[in-house]
């Protein structure tokens, strides 16, 4: 089958999000719906009654593949969604239900795999065999993309950085980053504590006293400390994995001063004599879920970007 149009979908918290693609990544519909929040079957349902609408408006044939990407990940051992914020989700045989609802092919993966497909496919990773994907946002998540081809892992775990020890402590104020935060997962001190954007506002008011959204804090010490931090968690994963590029998304990528001052400081913590890695933005924002989740079914044979 030539895959010349694809189907993504983007569940996320609150919207869910469809779009079909040509094979040339051009958009040809757009749709977003509520999510039905702790609802299971109406999630499906959901789902389904978007892929629908979507087909119908751009007359999509019934071999049409569905990708999809949510907050969470398939369990190979179980077959089953774990690891969700939807937590709905948890337990269920979500890539086997939406095929049965939608009588299409589906292709299930988590949103940062996504991510990195999207960018790495026509995005800013376009032409780089080796992808790191960020997302810094009231998470942080991470991915691995290989030839535009995301790598889950045994585990269905790889590129999650963020719940890793944030590595080389420092100590700033006087205030040792250790032990760190508790995180949702059970740990302290993880990467997510600190680079997340709830991370940030909580370092910010424990430094300065004053309470800010992320996205509004302007304080230089404080951004000063959360280049530093991202620059030794970045470094880490370039001693172990060396990509050729890192692209960063979510809500603090936005930051342009990050792209300039990060790789100013990773070389401390680096394994080499130099770093060639690059330190980019995303090119397509919001939109890289769901156009990734599309390009879960790859280019075949006679198809081009």
């Amino acid at each position: 089958m030539i895959c010349r149009m694809r189907i993504g979908i983007d569940m996320g918290g609150t919207k869910i999000e469809g779009i079909v693609i040509d094979a040339r990544g051009h958009e040809c519909a757009r749709l977003r719906v509520p999510t039905p929040i702790g609802n299971y079957s109406a999630t499906v349902r959901a789902v389904a009654g978007l892929v629908d609408v979507l087909a119908n408006q751009t007359d999509l044939a019934d071999d049409v593949p569905l990708g999809i990407g949510i907050p969470g990940a398939l369990s190979p051992t179980t077959g089953l969604i774990k690891n969700s914020n939807s937590t709905c989700l948890i337990g269920n045989p979500l890539d086997r239900d939406l095929a049965e609802a939608t009588g299409r092919a589906v292709r299930l993966a988590n949103d940062a795999n996504c991510f990195a497909v999207s960018e790495a496919i026509d995005g800013a990773g376009a032409g780089y065999a080796v992808i790191f994907g960020v997302i810094l946002g009231t998470g942080v998540g991470g991915a691995i993309s290989i030839d535009g081809t995301y790598r889950g892992g045994t585990n269905a775990i790889a590129g999650e950085w963020g719940h890793n020890p944030l590595p080389w402590p420092q100590v700033f104020d006087g205030r040792d980053e250790r032990p760190g935060e508790p995180c949702y997962c059970g740990q302290d001190g993880c990467i997510e504590t600190f680079l997340s954007g709830p991370g940030l506002a909580r370092d910010h008011e424990r430094h300065t006293g004053h309470h800010a959204t992320a996205d509004t804090i302007s304080d230089e010490a404080t951004l000063k400390r959360y280049e530093h931090r991202l620059a030794r968690a970045l470094a880490s994963i370039i001693n172990v994995l060396d990509p050729d590029l890192i692209v960063l998304g979510g809500g603090l990528s936005n930051r342009q001063r990050l792209y300039e001052n990060v790789p100013k400081l990773w070389h401390q913590w680096i394994f080499s004599d130099s770093c060639s890695t690059s330190l980019v933005p995303n090119l397509h924002g919001d939109s890289s879920g769901v156009r990734g989740a599309a390009w879960l079914w790859p280019l075949e044979s006679g198809e081009t970007v």
